[in-house]
Formats: structure tokens, sequence, C-alpha cells
């Protein structure tokens, strides 16, 4: 039995989707703008070893499978035709591949992930040291500072934005974004504010030029933080803005009036959240706020950590997802008065679009920077969290805590005055 058999076995007759392989048969909607091409048998053997996106994952970033078109929308599709599979329809076409005597060799031979991959062993108790940590951060932000200004555009945020109007473009709605968490903060000139795990600089210049704060932002990455540093020189923002490559555990300062955690928990790891929001809290203020902007679960039944799923070994090792309610009460344990949240679902899956659209713009000079197999990780990666962000797989919060003084006072206004 051909491929494009197996493959119109298990999806149905004239799917939205061609796929055509290496042995010269096809299946699906013939000249469809998603196109599948099995280009090996390999593809193969990396699927049946690994089923599901890990599986995927190798096949598309060796090159053993390829897709043309949109990759979400091809995604999307096949998503929706192998929703209804069943066990027994994988193993039907397990014994389908098996009947094939090409397949059925490569099949037996257990292929080596691509370099891409990380494995960071099963040791959890090893997990979230400083060394790891700075391992892991490395691994996903020291990419390319010029492969990210391609993908995130000048903003250089890389984190969910927030859409104020439907038209608005990404440069819009990042500003909107690092706006919304200044005015939730409610910063002032003259304040101090700390901003852990701060990325390319995005909010602590922001701070500092719209605000007149006194900004201090840290970060594991050295490309992040060099290339930060020079942008705030070039903007003259070097009197109110510094960006420092360092743990956030190991900044010394005190006694500041708001602590930003933009796109950090979700590297913390589940046992380390009480310390992590203890020591934000030791760096505050009495009346100091934090905003906490990080990506949850949906519930708390799922796994926060998939070891070996694709997300963990190609983007963010050691990643872990709490779901809201329990990153909440770990800030209310901490001595933070939860004062507001709010679900950006439905932004991060506008943003990604927007970086996906990007990619794409610039497919051929990512290649050329940083290699074809690490811009097909990246395709694949933000297609597929556009995708859960819209299914509501993957949510987005944001929850404001404020440090009371010792009489209770908030010091926050008696109705939010951040507006949308």
């Amino acid at each position: 039995m051909t491929l494009a058999k197996i493959f119109e076995r298990l999806v149905g007759e004239g799917a939205p989707v061609e796929l055509t392989a290496y042995d010269g048969s096809r299946a699906g909607l013939l000249d469809a703008e998603l196109k599948v091409h099995v280009r090996s048998p390999y593809a193969i053997s990396y699927l049946v070893h690994s089923p599901g996106a890990l599986g995927l994952a190798r096949a598309y970033v060796t090159g053993h499978l390829d897709t043309h078109g949109d990759m979400y929308t091809l995604l999307r599709e096949m998503s929706r035709l192998t929703d209804a599979l069943t066990t027994g329809d994988r193993l039907r076409l397990l014994a389908a591949v098996m009947d094939d005597p090409l397949l059925r060799a490569a099949v037996s031979r257990r292929l080596d992930p691509p370099p891409q991959e990380v494995r960071t062993g099963r040791t959890s108790w090893f997990r979230h040291t400083k060394r790891r940590d700075a391992k892991a951060i490395s691994h996903h932000y020291d990419v390319s500072n010029r492969f990210y200004e391609w993908v995130l555009g000048p903003s250089m945020a890389y984190t969910c934005a927030c859409f104020p109007a439907e038209d608005s473009t990404l440069e819009e709605a990042q500003f909107h974004k690092f706006d919304l968490v200044a005015k939730k903060l409610g910063l002032r000139p003259g304040m101090r504010l700390l901003d852990v795990g701060c990325g390319w600089g995005g909010m602590v210049m922001h701070a500092a030029r719209h605000y007149g704060v006194r900004a201090l932002g840290v970060t594991l990455s050295k490309q992040q933080a060099e290339w930060a540093q020079k942008a705030i020189a070039e903007a003259g923002l070097s009197d109110l803005a510094e960006v420092r490559h360092l743990d956030y555990r190991d900044v010394t300062e005190g006694d500041f009036d708001a602590v930003s955690s933009i796109g950090l928990t979700e590297h913390i790891g589940k046992a380390n959240l009480p310390s992590y929001f203890s020591f934000l809290y030791g760096k505050l203020k009495p009346g100091g706020r934090l905003l906490n902007h990080c990506i949850t679960r949906y519930d708390n039944a799922q796994p926060a950590i998939r070891k070996g799923g694709f997300i963990n070994r190609y983007v963010f090792p050691d990643g872990e997802l709490e779901g809201p309610g329990y990153i909440q009460s770990q800030m209310n344990d901490a001595g933070f008065e939860i004062r507001h949240q709010e679900n950006l679902r439905e932004h991060y899956a506008r943003t990604l679009a927007g970086w996906c659209r990007n990619l794409d713009d610039h497919w051929d000079e990512a290649v050329a920077e940083v290699g074809e197999g690490t811009a097909r990780v990246w395709r694949l990666y933000m297609a597929g969290c556009r995708l859960g962000f819209e299914r509501n797989w993957i949510q987005l919060h944001q929850i404001l805590g404020v440090k009371l003084t010792d009489d209770g006072d908030a010091g926050m206004p008696l109705r939010p005055d951040w507006g949308v």
C-alpha cells in the first residue's frame, strides 16, 4: 500500500491537503494550497518511534518531511483531520507501514534526533539551579539578535502583545502592552522599577522614556543584555535605564516602587514559585506593586512540564506552566494582596500570527543566519503555539499584586485607572 493510500484511509478522500511521497504516490486535494511531502522513509521512522508532535518535529526539522503553504493553516487542518483518529486507526497505520519492505527497514532503524533537540535529563532535583537555568535560557534566547529582529520587529518584544483595536499593528500592540503594565504598576517620574527577565529591555526603556522611571532590567541571556545596553545608549536613556546580564536571584538592590515580571515565570519551576514571589516581595517598598505576566495552563489537571515533548526539547528546556489560580495563590501566600487579573489568550494568538508573518517574510535571511533546521523549529513552534492559544490549550494571564503598608494601605484607586 502506498503512503498516499495510507494517508487517504486515515483522513478520507478529498482532504484539503495534498500529500505527496517519495514513492510517487499522492492523495488529498490535488493542487491544494497546503501540501505535505514525505521526502524519505525516515520521516515515517520518526513518526512511528515518537508519535505525535515530537515525531512530526523531528521529521520536519531534519527535512525528511516538507511542507508548502502557511504552517499555521496546515497544522489547523491536520489537527482537525486527525482529531477523530482512534488507537485502532493508528495501529492499522502501523500495520500498513510494516507491510512495505522499504518502510519496514526504515522503521527498524531508530534515528538520532536532530542537533537542535536538547535533552536535559530526567533528574528533576537539578532543575532550575542557576547554572542549568542559564544554559536553558541561552539555548532559546542566544540564537541570534539579528534573527530576533526579523521575527519580533522593531519593538524586540518577545512576549504577548495587547491589541487595543481590531486593526492595531503588532508594534502598536506591543507599545500598548508595555503601557498597560506601566499603568497597572502606577509608574510615575522618580520611581524605581525592577524588570526581571527583561529580554531586550523593552519594558525598561518604555518606563524610562515615557514615565521618567529609573529602571533596572536583568536577563540570563548575554546577547539580550548586550543588545539592550546598546539600544539604551542610542536612545539617550543611560541615566535612567540599565540592563544587566544577571540572574534575578543575584539582584542586591531593594526598595523598588514596582516590579514587572513579563514572561519569566514560565522558566521558574513550580517548586521555586514560593521563593520566587517571596524574593520579589522582599524587593518592594510597602505599597509597591508586582505585575506578573506569563503563559498559563487552562487547568491544573495536565502536567506542568512535558519532559519528552516538542516544546521542552526544542524551545523551552525545563519550562513549566501552572494554572492562573495556582500562580495567584503563590503570590497571595508570599504576602501580595491580589488586586486584578486578566486573560490575554486571544492577544497572544494575534501576536504569534504577526511573528509567523515576519519569519516567512524573512525566511531566506533567517535560514542563512541560523540554519534551516533552527528556522524550521521556529516556524513549527510559533504556528503550533498560535493554534494552542486559539484552541484554549494554553492561556496568558496578567496578575497584579500589591505589598500593603503596615496599616493595610494598598495605595490603589477605588476602580482600575489603566483603561482597556
